[in-house]
C-alpha cells in the first residue's frame, strides 16, 4: 500500500515492552469507550487466561512515525489506552499486597518490572512519570498525574472522558481484585495476555499518508475515522501558528467541530467535507481529498474560514439530503425534485445543490434542481450510463457558480441524452423486481399516469400497487414460452398501477380475466389495456412500452 513504511503483526508485548514510546496527538478525540467496551474486552481476556483461546486479534493500529522512536497513533488509542488503565489498575493491586506486607519484596519486583515494561518509569527524584503513552490535550494530564502514579483520583472538576478514565480504571481493578488473590497470579494473567493480544501495525512517515491508509482500509471495510485525523490536523495547524495558543480560540474550533459532528456524526464527515469541497474547488476524488485540503487549508486563518463556512453549509447539506426538512416547508416543488433524487439514490448533483442554493436565487436553484432530477433520470436510472463523467459536469458547474453567482442551462447539455437517446432506452429499459426498484416503477407509472389525464397521484401511496400483466411466475394457462418470459416480464411495458384491493385478487389470472379488473381500475393506463389489447403476449409488452416511451420524452425535459 502506497504510503507505509512499514506494517507487521505484533503483540502488545512487543508494542509496549520495546523502549519506544507513543503519542497520541493533542487533538486526537478524547477517551470515549464505556461499560460495553471493557466488558467486551475482560471476556476475551478471561478466555485467553484460561486457553479457552489462544489468541485474539485486536485490529489495525495505524501509527505515523518520522524517527522510529516516538510514534502518533493515528488510529488504536481507545485499545491502547484501556490496556494501559487495566495494567495500572493491576500494578495498584500489587502494591496493596506490598503494603499489607504480602510477600512484599516479590510483589515490589513484579510492580517495578510491570510498570517499566508496559507504563514507563517514574524518575526516583522528582517522582515524575516519564510514559511510554501520552495521551491527547484533554487527557494527559489527568493520566500523567494522578492514573500512573496511583494517587487518588479526583472526582469534581473533571471532564466527561476523565470520568471515563477514571470509570475504567476503577472497573478493571475491582475486576482483577475479584478474580486474583495473590500477585504472582496478577503477574501470569498479564503475562499471558500480552503475549496472545496481536495488532496489525502500519507505520507511515506523515499524515498524508496516514490519511491514504485511512481511506485504503475504510474501502475494505475497516472501520475507521479519517475524520479524527482530519481534525488533528486542522488543530495543529492553529497550534503552529506563532500567534497562537490561546484557548478561546481552540474552544471555538471545538464548538465548531463538535457543531458539525453533532448533526453528522464521524462517519459521515468525510463524505459531507468532499461534496462541500468539491462545490468551489476542481473536482477532487475521496483519496485525495485530504491532500487538496493540507495544501489549500495551511494557515490559522484558512482553518477558521474552513471551518466557520462547513458549519453554514452543514445545514443545507443535511437539509438536501431530506425533502422533509423544515427548510422546505412552503416549497413543494423543491421538496418534490428532492423527493425524487432521493428515490434515485442520487449522489453526484450534490455538490452542484450545495452551490446553486448558497450562490443562486431560489427560482435559479429550483431551476437547477429540477434539471438534476431530469437528467438523473435520462442518464441513470433509464440511461445507465457512467456517473463520474457526469459528476465532473455536475462539478464543474458548481465551481462556476460559486465564482459567477449565475448559471447557463446550456452547460447541463453534456450529460443530457437526446430525445432519440432517451426515448431508445426508456422502450428497451427492464428494472428487476426489487426494494428500489419497485418504488422507482411506482415513480415512473404515476408520472405516466398524472402526465396522461392531468391527475396528481402521489408516487408514495401505498394503496396503490405494481401490478404485472405477464405474472412473473405465470401458471401454465398462460402457455409463455420461458424465453419470452425472460425477456419481457420486468419491461416497463409489461407493469401497470393498479389499487391493492384488486390486485390481491388477481395473483396468476390469466389475461382476459384481468381485463375486468383493469377495466375498473381508477388509473386510465391501466383502463386502456382492455381499450388497445385482446391479448397479452411480447408484441404487445414492446409496442405498449414504445408508447410509454414517446410519453416519458416530453415528461422528463428541459427546454434549453
Amino acid at each position: 500500500m502506497e504510503g507505509i513504511k512499514d506494517t507487521s503483526t505484533l503483540t502488545f508485548r512487543k508494542i509496549l515492552g520495546n523502549g519506544l514510546t507513543y503519542v497520541i496527538p493533542k487533538f486526537q478525540r478524547d477517551y470515549s469507550w464505556e461499560n460495553e467496551h471493557w466488558d467486551d474486552l475482560w471476556q476475551d481476556l478471561e478466555d485467553l487466561y484460561s486457553d479457552k483461546e489462544t489468541s485474539h486479534y485486536m485490529g489495525y493500529l495505524i501509527l505515523q512515525t518520522s524517527d522510529q522512536k516516538e510514534h502518533k497513533v493515528i488510529d488504536g488509542q481507545q485499545r491502547l489506552t484501556t490496556m494501559s488503565l487495566l495494567i495500572i489498575a493491576a500494578l495498584k493491586k500489587l502494591k496493596l499486597l506490598e503494603d499489607d506486607g504480602i510477600e512484599s519484596e516479590n510483589n515490589r519486583k513484579r510492580r517495578e518490572n510491570l510498570h517499566n515494561s508496559y507504563i514507563g518509569y517514574l524518575d526516583p527524584l522528582t517522582l515524575v512519570p516519564k510514559n511510554k503513552l501520552s495521551l491527547n490535550r484533554n487527557n494527559d494530564n489527568y493520566y500523567r498525574a494522578y492514573i500512573v502514579p496511583m494517587e487518588q483520583l479526583p472526582i469534581r472538576n473533571t471532564n466527561s472522558s476523565e470520568k471515563l478514565l477514571r470509570s475504567c480504571f476503577d472497573w478493571f481493578f475491582k475486576k482483577l481484585g475479584s478474580k486474583f488473590k495473590t500477585g504472582k497470579e496478577l503477574v501470569e494473567f498479564i503475562d499471558k495476555i500480552v503475549d496472545r493480544l496481536f495488532f496489525t501495525v502500519i507505520t507511515v512517515g506523515d499524515e498524508l499518508n496516514a490519511y491514504k491508509v485511512f481511506e485504503t482500509l475504510n474501502a475494505r471495510g475497516v472501520q475507521l475515522s479519517s475524520s479524527d485525523l482530519l481534525k488533528n490536523y486542522l488543530f495543529s495547524t492553529v497550534d503552529l501558528d506563532p500567534l497562537s495558543g490561546h484557548k478561546e480560540e481552540f474552544n471555538l474550533l471545538e464548538i465548531y467541530w463538535s457543531d458539525i459532528l453533532g448533526k453528522l456524526g464521524n462517519d459521515k464527515l468525510p463524505e459531507f467535507l468532499r461534496y462541500y469541497w468539491n462545490s468551489k474547488n476542481k473536482t477532487v476524488r475521496k483519496n485525495d481529498l485530504f491532500k487538496s485540503i493540507k495544501r489549500s487549508v495551511n494557515s490559522k486563518g484558512h482553518v477558521f474560514e474552513l471551518l466557520r463556512d462547513l458549519v453554514r453549509k452543514v445545514d443545507i447539506y443535511k437539509a438536501l439530503l431530506n425533502p422533509y426538512d423544515e427548510t422546505w416547508l412552503g416549497k413543494p416543488e423543491i421538496a418534490k425534485h428532492l423527493m425524487e433524487l432521493r428515490l434515485f439514490g442520487a449522489k453526484q448533483p450534490i455538490s452542484l445543490l450545495i452551490s446553486a442554493y448558497c450562490n443562486l436565487s431560489e427560482t435559479e436553484f429550483a431551476n437547477v434542481l429540477k434539471a438534476c432530477s431530469v437528467i438523473y433520470m435520462r442518464y441513470n436510472v433509464i440511461g445507465g450510463r457512467n456517473p463520474n463523467e457526469q459528476e465532473l459536469v455536475f462539478n464543474k458547474i458548481a465551481n462556476f457558480i460559486s465564482d459567477n453567482k449565475s448559471f447557463k442551462l446550456n452547460d447541463f447539455r453534456d450529460v443530457y441524452p437526446s430525445d432519440n437517446e432517451f426515448e431508445m432506452d426508456f422502450a428497451n429499459k427492464e428494472l428487476v423486481n426489487n426494494a428500489r426498484n419497485r418504488k422507482v416503477i411506482r415513480y415512473i407509472l404515476t408520472k405516466i399516469e398524472n402526465d396522461k389525464v392531468g391527475a396528481s397521484y402521489d408516487f408514495n401511496d401505498d394503496k396503490n400497487s405494481i401490478e404485472y400483466i405477464l405474472p412473473e411466475n405465470p401458471g401454465d394457462e398462460w402457455k409463455i414460452d420461458d424465453d419470452i418470459l425472460q425477456r419481457c416480464r420486468y419491461k416497463i411495458g409489461n407493469l401497470t398501477l393498479l389499487e391493492k384491493t384488486k390486485n390481491n385478487k388477481l395473483q396468476n389470472s390469466i389475461f382476459k380475466e384481468k381485463l375486468s379488473v383493469f377495466n375498473s381500475s381508477q388509473f386510465q393506463i391501466t383502463k386502456s389495456i382492455g381499450e388497445h389489447y385482446n391479448n397479452w403476449g411480447e408484441d404487445q409488452i414492446i409496442g405498449r412500452q414504445k408508447s410509454m416511451a414517446k410519453r416519458a420524452k416530453t415528461i422528463w425535459k428541459i427546454q434549453f
